[in-house]
């Protein structure tokens, strides 16, 4: 996994975030019922398409982020990868 740098922590979008003033534990479950409430709250952030491409871009492997999972994660990047057209879930 790729580091995050310091100047890369904290991003712009970040602060319009729905879940800026959640639980971080809302958004590493350890479940799939975890899972789909995380992508509930995820459904309607005005960020959610930044949230997703900034855990690509760094490779985050745990965690809902931009509504996605870890595994959803890695299939987008795999299809990234192999130049597959398939849509990014916004």
């Amino acid at each position: 996994m790729e580091s995050i740098p310091s100047e890369e922590r904290q991003q712009d979008w970040m602060l319009d975030a729905r879940c800026r003033n959640l639980p971080p534990g809302e958004f590493f479950p350890s479940d799939g019922v975890g899972v789909e409430v995380a992508r509930r709250i995820c459904a309607e952030c005005p960020v959610k398409g930044a949230c997703l491409e900034y855990a690509l871009e760094y490779r985050i492997d745990h965690g809902v982020w931009g509504g996605a999972s870890e595994r959803e994660r890695r299939r987008i990047l795999r299809r990234r990868r192999t130049g597959s057209a398939t849509p990014v879930p916004h």
